[in-house]
């Protein structure tokens, strides 16, 4: 497992915080690019930190940036082992936060975005304590060989009808998979956006994200001060 770091937002009530969010940025950039979802996820969530870690590798397809699997190899079982050790990065990063902040193993949800959100989708299907919810943007589910789930966690998927890197059918494809596993799936898809995120998709996590956190009792992932 690789040790991962990144910025941090948050809470915006000043308080400590009671809810983890982990933003997980797609194949090229860093956790910068996805942060600045904080101060405007925050106003649902004011008492959330947001997290969003840079990727584990050097972007392998140009010189800048960072990548969570490399993408040479195509083939269903290299992209399957690829998001699987992805997964194992982000998990422990996602755990070592939790225990930072001195949160419950379930005041966490987890969102990303193109390779970002394959990975969260691999890593919150498979993790031990589910995630109160998973949120993919213009990604896709790379394994679709799904653990038993006794307790799946609710997935938000948004998708540009225009995108034209990640098809949306890769997100329709996703919701069927799931739903047949029992996964209570929002799919949303955008007309005429590409590759990216817009107000609707910002607007529909913001909204997925205050419902998953809505049923977390008060004194549930306060920090402990023992």
């Amino acid at each position: 497992m690789r040790t991962l770091d990144g910025p941090r937002w948050g809470p915006a009530s000043g308080a400590a915080p009671r809810q983890l969010v982990v933003l997980v940025h797609g194949l090229g950039a860093d956790g910068h690019d996805l942060i600045d979802l904080g101060p405007q996820w925050g106003k649902a969530l004011p008492d959330a930190l947001f997290a969003a870690p840079d990727g584990p590798e050097p972007n392998g397809s140009a010189p800048f940036g960072r990548q969570w699997f490399d993408l040479w190899d195509r083939s269903q079982a290299e992209l399957a082992a690829g998001v699987a050790a992805a997964a194992v990065d982000l998990l422990g990063f996602v755990d070592a936060e939790r225990i930072r902040l001195g949160l419950s193993p379930d005041a966490v949800a987890l969102m990303g975005f193109s390779q970002g959100a394959m990975v969260c989708l691999h890593a919150g299907l498979r993790r031990a304590v589910p995630p109160r919810a998973i949120l993919g943007f213009a990604g896709a589910l790379l394994d679709p060989a799904l653990p038993a789930l006794a307790s799946p966690p609710p997935v938000l998927l948004v998708h540009g009808e225009a995108d034209q890197v990640v098809p949306p059918a890769a997100s329709r494809l996703a919701a069927q998979t799931l739903r047949g596993a029992g996964v209570a799936v929002e799919l949303v898809t955008v007309p005429r956006l590409g590759h990216g995120i817009d107000d609707t998709g910002l607007s529909a996590g913001a909204l997925f994200l205050q419902r998953a956190f809505a049923e977390m009792p008060s004194e549930q992932g306060a920090p402990s001060h023992g």
